[in-house]
């Protein structure tokens, strides 16, 4: 990627793609206030990272195995990153901090996100 960079006199170049899951509803199906916590996760890789591009809704399905694997339809907002691990690792916990917090507060059973091939998940427990 460096020869391309060069190639096309680039000012930047990222390589590490963060991807960020916004939900629509709680685990039991209850709409939740999407813009504001797609509005603050733009914030929060806005100002970490440099920028980021969240997509239109998507649609999507995620099995609540805390509740007898009860499937949980979803349209997601699918936020976009290009970093680096270097960003990462320095703003490791401001960007766990805030994705806890989503998780907690828009009640989910998990808060799902990828950095380049790896999925990763953190999980909350059922509260009713």
């Amino acid at each position: 990627m460096t020869h391309l960079s060069e190639l096309l006199r680039a000012n930047k170049s990222r390589s590490t793609l963060l991807v960020l899951f916004v939900p629509s509803k709680n685990r039991f199906g209850v709409q939740i206030d999407q813009s504001r916590w797609v509005d603050e996760a733009l914030g929060v890789l806005g100002t970490g990272f440099g920028g980021a591009t969240a997509f239109p809704q998507a649609r999507g399905v995620w099995r609540d195995d805390s509740r007898g694997g009860v499937l949980v339809y979803d349209e997601p907002v699918v936020i976009e990153c290009y970093t680096n691990e270097e960003l990462i690792e320095q703003n490791a916990e401001i960007l766990r901090e805030f994705l806890v917090r989503m998780g907690k507060e828009t009640g989910q059973g998990a808060i799902g996100f990828v950095i380049d091939r790896d999925y990763l998940e953190i999980q909350f427990p059922l509260t009713e």
